[in-house]
């Protein structure tokens, strides 16, 4: 895992290496064991400079051969990589059949004599998590790359005549010649979600390089393409409408699972897992296990303030079951509130999921004992394990009761009570609203009212005139462009866009922001492409029957894992905002959301503000996360811009 960054230049201009070595510091924790750079000048037949840098955390081959930037025998190819090529050694020995000669041990270099051996196309053969940038000299052609589902970040800037890139914006910014300008798209998009879906960024000429995609950048042009999708297959056998579950079925999901874990255990230096006491993380130790002659270390994190979210027993159980070498920390809120300006000054736009504090501090500590962690991210996006998977299924049942009781009596008692996060009754009503606001409109609108933070109907009033608030709902017109309807499966085309928007945008992102700064590597296996591509040919009826979330996977994986864990409710990592924001944290109203600073900033309407303000004080709804989504931004705003 590393850090990476260069930039293009067609014309006489000379990069230089002071501007690399500034480029490549910034994000110096992305890899601190070792830095490299390269810098070349060509004319082909025009002028062109081109110059890469990398910041190597070194986890195979651990020897001065894994140095990066890395070339091929003659020095026409260059590349700098971030990430972990699971299948490369498999590569490496039908390269070497081939001809070619390595001088490392490292799976960096397999994609080198890979693109010589196949062009463009070697990146079909590649598992793993990646984003690089590959300098052919020859061609004079630069290609950049990302990983199929977006585990690792890729950004750039290009004004026709520059090209600038980062593992994060932070590091283009360091290019004095990058223009800086908000983009409103991206604005309303991230009060929406809380986060920027690719390929958008908050700045209106940086954009994030989509998963699944490459460009390349030649003869002055940039061009872009998409190398994988999962498609609907709605022919298969797993696809059909039954409760039944092939024990072939079971069987092809366990070995693929059970292989995905498999190789991503290569590593020259320590390795463990996170182990939430959840049915992802545990299905992952148990695999380990199976794959490890040595105990497997586990980490888990727990809260010593409220036992309501403390998830340690389960996890307990899961390491008992397989004589984990298991390590619990245990946070008080202060343990949180002590990080809170540490974490959201690592974001280089706005980034609002509250959740990343916990996994700063379970991969900070983390790093204390190993430098490569397994986790079981995706399981919920794959497998429909969320709540709010459960919404259309509901949809239907509440739509049996007569239409005059439901809005004229059901409808309005639900509306007038108070909610707030701080209380588990009033949370319960909390979830009643959103659900019946996700009950409303078209299918679309159902899937955006389950995700949006802050409402169109509050954004459009929040927002002033000269950011786009005048116009349709931008976060509407972005779910309805990436709906791909899933023949007679609704589920199935929610699941499809959490793939390919939040899974990256939000949980990813946050895993990668948080570990990387702590310089931990986090290998994810549930988001294996062949585990992927599996669950989206099993069809929603057997992912969620009967109301059990997950159907599927807690089948195919019951005889293995403790009882317990299937019994336990679903929990996470929950942040008390709303209770912060009353007291510890309510200093960050008064700063970032005064009247001044709002009037100064002329983005945001202060009344609207001050009425969420008012209705979190007062008790009467619970607006917490839709403030702390505006104090995250007026933090970055202050920062950038």
């Amino acid at each position: 895992m590393c850090g990476i960054c260069g930039k293009l230049i067609f014309g006489d201009e000379i990069i230089h290496k002071e501007l690399l070595i500034e480029m490549a510091e910034v994000i110096a924790y992305r890899g601190p064991d070792d830095e490299g750079y390269y810098i070349n000048h060509i004319i082909n037949p025009r002028p062109i400079s081109i110059g890469l840098a990398h910041r190597r955390l070194s986890i195979i081959d651990l020897s001065d051969a894994g140095k990066q930037p890395m070339s091929n025998e003659d020095g026409s190819i260059w590349l700098i990589y971030n990430g972990e090529i699971y299948n490369f050694m498999e590569l490496k020995e039908e390269l070497i059949k081939s001809g070619h000669i390595f001088k490392s041990n490292t799976d960096s270099e397999v994609i080198i004599h890979l693109y010589e051996q196949e062009g463009l196309n070697c990146i079909n053969r590649l598992n793993g998590m990646f984003a690089f940038a590959l300098w052919d000299e020859k061609r004079a052609r630069l290609w950049l790359a990302r990983d199929r589902i977006g585990i690792k970040p890729l950004l750039y800037y290009w004004d026709g005549g520059q090209f600038v890139f980062g593992s994060e914006i932070k590091s283009i910014l360091k290019d004095p010649s990058v223009r800086r300008s908000l983009n409103p798209e991206a604005l309303h998009l991230y009060l929406a979600f809380n986060y920027i879906p690719a390929p958008l960024s908050i700045f209106q000429e940086i954009k994030k390089l989509k998963p699944g995609t490459y460009i390349i950048v030649e003869n002055g042009k940039l061009r872009e393409s998409t190398y994988w999708d999962v498609q609907p297959d709605p022919g298969g056998y797993i696809c059909r409408e039954s409760s039944k579950i092939s024990d072939e079925l079971k069987k092809e999901l366990f070995e693929t699972l059970s292989d995905a874990v498999k190789i991503r255990l290569i590593s020259d230096v320590p390795l463990g897992a996170f182990l939430s006491g959840g049915i992802d993380s545990s299905i992952v130790v148990a695999l380990m296990s199976r794959h490890r002659a040595e105990s497997v270390k586990t980490f888990s994190i727990g809260f010593k303030d409220d036992r309501l979210f403390d998830e340690t027993a389960y996890a307990r159980e899961v390491s008992k079951r397989f004589k984990t070498d298991h390590t619990e920390i245990l946070l008080t809120y202060k343990d949180m509130l002590d990080v809170f300006e540490e974490v959201i000054d690592t974001f280089d736009e706005p980034f609002a999921d509250s959740s990343a504090i916990p996994t700063y501090i379970v991969s900070r500590e983390t790093k204390r004992f190993v430098k490569v962690a397994l986790s079981g991210d995706g399981g919920d996006e794959l497998f429909a394990g969320y709540r709010s998977y459960l919404s259309e299924i509901w949809r239907k049942r509440y739509f049996m009761v007569p239409g005059f009781l439901r809005e004229n009596i059901i409808e309005k008692i639900i509306e007038s009570f108070p909610d707030s996060r701080d209380v588990r009754i009033l949370e319960y009503i909390r979830r009643v609203k959103k659900f019946i606001r996700a009950t409303k409109g078209d299918f679309p609108s159902r899937i955006l009212h389950l995700k949006e933070i802050i409402p169109y109907e509050v954004r459009k009033r929040i927002i002033k005139d000269g950011y786009g608030s005048n116009r349709d709902d931008p976060a509407l017109i972005w779910i309805k462009k990436r709906l791909r309807p899933w023949p007679h499966d609704p589920l199935t085309t929610i699941l499809y866009i959490d793939l390919k928007e939040s899974l990256p945008g939000d949980m990813l992102n946050k895993v990668d922001w948080m570990s990387m700064k702590n310089s931990l590597e986090v290998r994810v296996p549930i988001l294996d492409h062949r585990v992927v591509e599996l669950s989206f040919k099993i069809g929603g009826s057997i992912k969620i029957y009967r109301g059990i979330t997950k159907y599927i996977l807690k089948e195919t994986f019951k005889d293995i894992l403790p009882q317990e864990i299937y019994r336990r409710p679903k929990s996470g990592f929950e942040i008390p905002i709303s209770r912060w924001l009353k007291g510890e944290l309510k200093f960050l109203i008064n700063n970032y959301l005064s009247r001044e600073r709002i009037c100064d900033q002329n983005i945001f309407d202060y009344n609207i503000i001050t009425s969420l303000i008012k209705n979190l004080m007062s008790g009467k709804t619970d607006t917490s996360w839709m403030i702390w989504n505006l104090i995250v931004f007026q933090h970055w705003y202050e920062k950038y811009l």
